[in-house]
């Protein structure tokens, strides 16, 4: 949502996109909320994904971009990072490995 505003702000305003969006997706997005989005600091979970998404890509591409998500969370185990399998597919995917 956040990026649908920004992209569109300068051609209808917050406000204008907002409105309809308030009745729409789940009744969040307001004005207000948008502003709070874009001054929020980026979260700790956003950090570590975009540190192990670069670990991902790399351990990736050393293995000849042919790991699956089982052998991909083996490697990043013996790398030494701690993550689930689950959270290995989700970046993967994020990645678009």
């Amino acid at each position: 949502m956040i990026a649908f505003i920004d992209e569109h702000r300068d051609q209808f305003g917050v406000e204008a996109i907002c409105r309809p969006l308030d009745a729409t997706a789940c009744g969040f997005i307001t004005s207000r909320a948008y502003r709070t989005a874009k001054t929020r600091p980026t979260s700790a979970r956003a950090l570590r994904d975009k540190l192990l998404i670069e670990e991902l890509r790399r351990i990736h591409a050393e293995n000849y971009s042919v790991y699956g998500v089982r052998k991909m969370h083996h490697a990043m185990v013996r790398a030494c990072w701690q993550l689930g399998r689950d959270q290995t597919a989700r970046l993967m995917r994020a990645a678009g490995l």
